[in-house]
């Protein structure tokens, strides 16, 4: 009786020109029995951070894709553009 835990990505999608929403599932199975199965969504922006400081200046810090799953990181890596950062950050900084 071997009990295994892997998780796949099920599905990721581009939202609102910018953001990644990734969805992994947890899969739990017994000697390849499926048995359990958990789903786990998250969120991903091209910065990870937006401040200003006292002097109004703002900083934006880079979002670390490097622990994601590779196709994850080939579309931040696509969609992320210069354009699209720069319109990222005119947003964040309107907020």
């Amino acid at each position: 009786m071997a009990i295994t835990k892997s998780i796949e990505i099920a599905k990721i999608e581009v939202v609102n020109t910018w953001s990644i929403q990734v969805a992994t599932d947890t899969v739990v199975k017994e000697d390849d029995t499926e048995i359990g199965r958990s789903r786990h969504r998250h969120v991903l922006k091209p910065y990870s951070g937006s401040t200003k400081d006292s002097d109004d200046k703002w900083t934006h810090t880079d979002t670390d894709i490097s622990a994601e799953a590779t196709e994850v990181q080939a579309v931040a890596n696509a969609i992320w553009t210069d354009t699209i950062k720069s319109a990222y950050k005119t947003w964040a900084e309107a907020q």
